[in-house]
């Protein structure tokens, strides 16, 4: 709803005299709100935004344009955008019945247009946007996505929505041997390398356990984990029979990774926390 004034001016004989202020109110009939499926991300992932478009009046509205700023923010003097467009995503319905697509400019801006909303209906517009290299990865971190929905004889109607990054390790694993090369009777060691490139350490209550069976069969192994010497079964456990090998429940942690910018894209630079085993036996 919005109030509006109105005053006239009345000229005579080189004179002017105000009328009384009148005042109105407009009651805007389209409504619109924003909601994400899933309210966090991490980079790479995909967000999905749903943007409902409500008409409380009795005449449709057509030529309904969504300009969506992908998550638009300011560093410095430049312009970022932590959203891509899913090219493809956008799913167009009215009272719930899907449309024919609509037409998609990708930008940025994301612009999406030939919108209708009908008399006492809804229009539903959904898309998906994949969190990019300029999505704040650390914890604390949020995407405030900003869509405005225009056309001729309305208002604009703003509508935004906050997601959060989320805050949890993400793991990978390698794993090298050295030698390449080994004579029979001859050893060998297994280098597991764990990358967590996630803004949360991975601690002892994420149970993170290493399980290898090793072929050939390695004999009077050693273990060690970032340099340090482990001992079984209180770190590990192996099967020379079976050559199974184990690390124990919680003996593993990785800290969380670290971010920088670059300093001429403002791109965020993750160095990932690390964790190392090796295990060194004889074939």
């Amino acid at each position: 709803m919005a109030t509006f004034f109105n005053q006239a001016t009345l000229s005579y004989s080189g004179g002017t005299v105000n009328s009384n202020i009148t005042s109105g109110e407009i009651i805007e009939v389209l409504s619109a709100t924003k909601t994400a499926v899933v309210d966090s991300y991490s980079q790479g992932s995909d967000v999905t935004y749903v943007i409902n478009i409500v008409n409380s009046g009795a005449v449709p509205f057509t030529g309904i344009t969504v300009t969506d700023d992908l998550g638009e923010y300011t560093l410095g003097t430049e312009i970022l955008r932590a959203l891509d467009y899913v090219d493809g995503s956008v799913n167009y319905f009215i009272n719930g019945v899907l449309q024919a697509d609509p037409a998609v400019t990708a930008g940025p801006p994301l612009v999406i247009s030939g919108i209708t909303v009908p008399a006492n209906g809804v229009a539903t517009v959904i898309y998906a946007a994949r969190a990019n290299g300029f999505a704040p990865p650390t914890t604390g971190g949020t995407i405030v996505n900003t869509a405005v929905i225009s056309s001729g004889g309305i208002t604009d109607i703003t509508v935004s929505e906050t997601v959060n990054a989320e805050s949890e390790p993400r793991l990978s694993i390698t794993k090298s041997v050295s030698p390449n090369t080994v004579t029979e009777n001859g050893q060998i060691t297994y280098t597991f390398v764990i990358q967590n490139t996630g803004n949360a350490p991975a601690v002892t209550t994420d149970n993170v356990v290493i399980t290898d069976t090793f072929d050939p069969i390695l004999t009077d192994i050693a273990v060690t984990y970032n340099g340090t010497a482990w001992t079984a079964p209180e770190d590990y456990t192996y099967n020379e029979t079976t050559g199974l090998f184990t690390s124990s429940i919680g003996a593993i942690t990785v800290p969380a990774a670290t971010y920088t910018r670059d300093p001429v894209t403002g791109a965020f630079i993750t160095d990932p926390g690390v964790a190392v085993i090796t295990v060194t036996g004889t074939i």
